[in-house]
């Protein structure tokens, strides 16, 4: 059934404006998002196919295959970046041949972060390309004299055909190349306005075509939707290596970086910065940012968790308060709700702790995800801390519950325990050591310094230490 009124190429698909699906025809609504009237039909005049487009780059080689044994390793290489925890995020470092997607609500710092990256590696004697196409080079001056003195020895070019930009790293032949932003780029193969879903689509396989061929790792910036997602087609999201997301508020100076992707790397690694008037500046001890205050007033707890390999302390808030209509409210922020359904259910019948008829909020403090199973104690801790109205004071907590209201041990407590006693914990609420399993207590309490840990096998244990 064709779109009445419309006629249509019976060669050119339709594509969906707002997650890049194609469909041979026109609907009402995206068989793949769901979104209704977003399939717009793909210009097929003077677009040459995939198949017999000129690659620049690889159209002077001739393919074979060959056993993976006889892959140089030195392509693997990583280039460190040396901006606080970034490489950390990557996994070590950009990979070469690399195409990285570093996405962000306006304002956050991600030029601001790109740049620094590039003034970093101009330090270190390499060399890089700065592409801009939302900003002259007089505005990115202005910036880079606030960053540092490397920062202004940045090759610059105003540019937002991609054709263009790949002449100029061709002649530059960077060490990286850094793209502000994708969603700025146009490319003669393709059709529509910058920022469509062809043009994004079309721009970022021309930049990984160049990564690919030439070793050179691509940064570029996208932009995100008002829901946070980030703009253009879904395939973006596929095509890239990597995915970094900065996270935080224009009113707020600190920044979290995560990443979403990392085909070279674990998603679980963070990175916290500083927005200061020079720049974004690594926060070394994250711990001090999030748990400040922590334990003071009830609802609140701390909890001792682990992002990707080093341990961390985030500050859990709980509030309870009396349900004003038929179905009570569950609004969490940085916890999975239907992890803080299940833990309520079992403080009510494990524990007596009775809040699931009530409204519930809870927040993790500084915008931090608490995906460890080990956080499990430290929100039932901050809930019956609200519903009791006890402070749980200098204590940490670190488990995971079962249905049954056991608390199970979780991995690496001794570092654990030697993360919570440098930041001046006293007391660590933790399950007890397993038999089999290395005994953590023994390791911890035979260094001085460390807090005291106490051992609960169930949940009502800890209440019982609050009440």
């Amino acid at each position: 059934m064709s779109r009445p009124g419309r006629p249509r190429s019976a060669a050119a698909p339709f594509f969906c404006t707002s997650c890049g699906n194609e469909s041979l025809r026109w609907e009402g609504r995206c068989p793949s998002c769901g979104d209704w009237n977003t399939l717009a039909e793909a210009p097929g005049a003077g677009r040459p196919s995939r198949a017999t487009r000129s690659r620049t780059h690889t159209q002077a080689r001739e393919l074979s295959a060959a056993p993976l044994r006889d892959a140089a390793l030195s392509e693997a290489n990583r280039l460190t970046l040396g901006v606080g925890d970034l490489d950390l995020v990557l996994g070590g470092g950009l990979v070469a041949g690399s195409l990285v997607l570093l996405g962000g609500p306006p304002g956050i710092g991600k030029s601001t972060l790109l740049l620094q990256a590039a003034a970093s590696i101009r330090g270190s004697g390499g060399t890089a390309l700065y592409i801009s196409g939302e900003e002259s080079a007089p505005q990115v001056r202005l910036r880079a004299e606030r960053v540092s003195r490397e920062a202004l020895d940045i090759d610059f070019l105003g540019a937002t055909d991609v054709e263009e930009v790949i002449r100029a790293a061709d002649a530059s032949k960077p060490a990286l190349l850094g793209i502000d932003s994708v969603h700025t780029l146009t490319s003669t193969r393709s059709e529509g306005p910058p920022g469509s879903v062809s043009q994004v689509r079309e721009c970022a396989s021309a930049l990984q075509e160049y990564a690919k061929a030439t070793r050179t790792p691509v940064v570029m910036v996208g932009h995100v939707t008002k829901q946070g997602h980030l703009a253009g087609p879904r395939t973006l999201e596929h095509l890239v290596d990597a995915v970094l997301h900065l996270e935080g508020s224009r009113g707020q100076e600190y920044r979290i970086l995560r990443a979403t992707k990392n085909r070279f790397g674990s998603v679980d690694e963070v990175a916290v910065f500083r927005m200061s008037h020079s720049g974004l500046i690594s926060v070394d001890n994250p711990s001090d940012v999030f748990v400040s205050g922590a334990g003071e007033a009830s609802g609140s707890a701390i909890a001792v968790v682990f992002q990707g390999s080093r341990p961390m302390l985030a500050e859990v808030q709980c509030l309870t308060s009396k349900s004003r209509f038929g179905t009570p409210q569950r609004t969490t922020s940085g916890f999975p709700a239907k992890r803080l359904a299940l833990l309520l259910t079992v403080l009510e019948r494990r524990a007596g702790v009775a809040a699931i008829d009530r409204d519930v909020f809870v927040n993790v403090v500084g915008g931090l995800r608490l995906m460890d199973p080990a956080a499990d104690l430290a929100v039932a801790a901050a809930l019956a801390s609200t519903e009791l109205d006890r402070a749980t004071g200098s204590r940490a907590f670190v488990g995971e519950l079962g249905l049954g209201g056991e608390v199970r041990l979780v991995p690496r407590l001794d570092r654990r325990v030697a993360e919570a006693g440098r930041l001046g914990i006293r007391e660590v609420i933790a399950p007890p050591a397993k038999s089999h399993l290395a005994d953590d207590r023994k390791a911890v309490k035979s260094r001085s310094g460390d807090p005291k840990v106490v051992a609960v096998s169930h949940v009502r244990e800890m209440v019982e230490i609050l009440g």
